[in-house]
This record gives structure tokens, sequence and C-alpha cells, in this order.
């Protein structure tokens, strides 16, 4: 969904840089892959098209967070 984002933290030598993919539009998510020791994060449309995708090696990879947007709770569950 929209907000959706997904935060790496990748080891440069001698210090961290961080990087995000964001889901840009209404309808768009963010999926992750780990294949063949890349580690693969899309950006993908509600019909399954990659937008765009960020290709990183997985031993440089330090972390990798995943930061959903809240949802919001249906008023039917209340009742």
């Amino acid at each position: 969904m929209k907000g959706d984002r997904v935060e790496i933290v990748m080891d440069a030598g001698d210090t961290t840089r961080t990087y995000e993919v964001v889901a840009s539009r209404a309808g768009r998510r963010v999926e992750t892959a780990v294949r063949r020791g890349v580690v693969e994060v899309s950006e993908v449309t509600r019909s399954g098209t990659v937008v765009r995708t960020a290709r990183f090696m997985a031993n440089r990879v330090l972390a990798l967070v995943e930061q959903p947007i809240p949802r919001e709770e249906s008023s039917d569950k209340e009742g």
C-alpha cells in the first residue's frame, strides 16, 4: 500500500549506508526477495508489474527493515 517502505542498511567498508524503497502511489506495494546471494527490493503494482528494483549483495546487508503503514481497523469488527 502507498507509504509502505523497506529500509536497507549496508556495510560500506568503514561506515554504513541506508537506502529506502517506498511504495510511491496508491495500490503499490514493496516486496523483498533473496536469491543467489542477492537481496532484491521491488516496488510492485496491483497487477504484479515491477516498477523499480533495488539489488544489493546479501553478504553486505546488515539489516532489512520492513515498515508497513498502520492500517485502520474496520468498524464492522466491533459490533
